[in-house]
This record gives structure tokens, sequence and C-alpha cells, in this order.
């Protein structure tokens, strides 16, 4: 079981990579699987990936807040709506695009209920990981 937790974490976590390339594909949400997934699967693989700054950035901020960027909230959101609208179009299915858009409204709230990460909140991380890193506790 944990090989299939880490091959998840490995695929959730390329997709997020090249999330940080192509507008179609959320970084947040792809790196905040692979980090439940790697935990589950490999310590070892989840502290590399932690080493990975962008990764360790947005798995802290959510860990500690619970929150996520706006900017990935908008680009989450958007590509799921572009996804299911073009996916409605192409089906011509009136029950198929009607499950299609419970399913992308369901989503959406789900994304959307998660506090957003503020420059305060990012700030006071930063602030802590440099009192860390300065030595102090």
């Amino acid at each position: 079981m944990n090989i299939l937790w880490s091959i998840v974490g490995i695929v959730a976590f390329s997709l997020g990579a090249l999330g940080m390339f192509l507008p179609i594909l959320p970084t947040t949400p792809f790196w905040l699987l692979a980090a439940f997934c790697l935990m589950k699967g490999s310590k070892r693989l989840y502290e590399r990936a932690m080493r990975f700054a962008p990764f360790n950035s947005i798995i802290t901020n959510f860990r500690i807040y619970g929150a996520i960027p706006l900017h990935a909230k908008i680009i989450a959101v958007s590509t799921l709506w572009i996804t299911i609208t073009i996916s409605c179009i192409l089906v011509w299915k009136w029950w198929v695009a009607v499950i299609l858009l419970v399913v992308a409204t369901a989503v959406t709230w789900h994304i959307l209920s998660f506090p957003t990460l503020t420059k305060e909140m990012m700030e006071r991380l930063r602030d802590e990981r440099s009192h860390r890193d300065a030595g102090g506790e």
C-alpha cells in the first residue's frame, strides 16, 4: 500500500510542478495531494519533496493556517470552470452536463471554503523562519 501512496504522491507532485509552467494545471491542489500521499507512503520522499522551496512554502502555509493563496484559488477555479464548460459543450447530453456542473459547483465551494492566505500570514511565517535560521527558538 505504501508503494501505491508513493506513486500517487510522485504523480501529483509532478503534475503540480508542471502547473508552475502550464496555466491549465493548478499547482496547489496537486501539491496538497502529493504531501498527503507522500506522508502516508514514504517519509523519505516526503522530506525530499519538502526541500523543494515552492513545495515547502505551499505545504507549510497550508499545514499552519489551512489557507490557500488567492492566486491559487483563482487559477484552480478558473481552470475547473473552463474545462467543465468545454466538456459540457463537447458531450452534448444534458444529463452529463448537469452532473458536471454539480460536481464543478461542489469543487468550487470546497476550494473557496478554505481561508485565503494573507500577506500577514506569509510575513509571520517568513519572520519565524528567519528567526529559527538565525538560531532563535
